[in-house]
């Protein structure tokens, strides 16, 4: 029986607070079968952008006003994200990883950028969700899950307390 090797895992992250656990799921398994890593971040809503829950940013301490300045624009939006996937590289500690920015349905273009890249996995998070939330607005990992030609790791990240 021969057996694929998985060469290229592709993490795509939101700007969601668990985030930084998809990301370290996926970094360590990625690194414990040597692959190359790429970080992925989309940007589709830009209401999702505006959001006062949480930092937009994975680890950001700082002012968010001074964020929320940076993200009126789409370029600000862009400079954000990768600012914010910088982070996530830095956090991970390993500066072989790659980064990138795109914008589109955010379903769509993970698939898409998984098969320009030709990525052996994808990693993403699973949101815990209500119901009626799931059907108005649909799961992006349900829609890559039922799209995709490659296996797709999710990494739960409801709180269980």
């Amino acid at each position: 029986m021969k057996t694929n090797k998985v060469k290229k895992v592709l993490i795509a992250l939101d700007y969601n607070p668990t985030a930084q656990k998809v990301a370290e799921v996926g970094f360590a398994m990625a690194k414990s079968i040597n692959a190359e890593i790429t970080l992925l971040h989309v940007i589709s809503d830009p209401v999702y952008y505006s959001s006062t829950e949480f930092s937009p940013i994975m680890g950001y301490t700082g002012n968010l006003d001074a964020v929320q300045q940076q993200i009126d624009t789409v370029e600000g939006m862009k400079t954000a994200s990768q600012h914010f996937l910088d982070k996530s590289k830095l956090h991970l500690g390993d500066k072989t990883i790659q980064t990138q920015v795109k914008e589109g349905d955010f379903a769509e273009t993970i698939l898409k950028t998984a098969k320009q890249l030709h990525a052996d996995i994808i990693v993403m998070g699973s949101h815990s969700r209500k119901w009626l939330e799931n059907i108005v607005m649909g799961s992006v990992t349900e829609n890559v899950l039922h799209h995709t030609s490659v296996p797709l790791f999710i990494v739960p990240t409801k709180n269980h307390n």
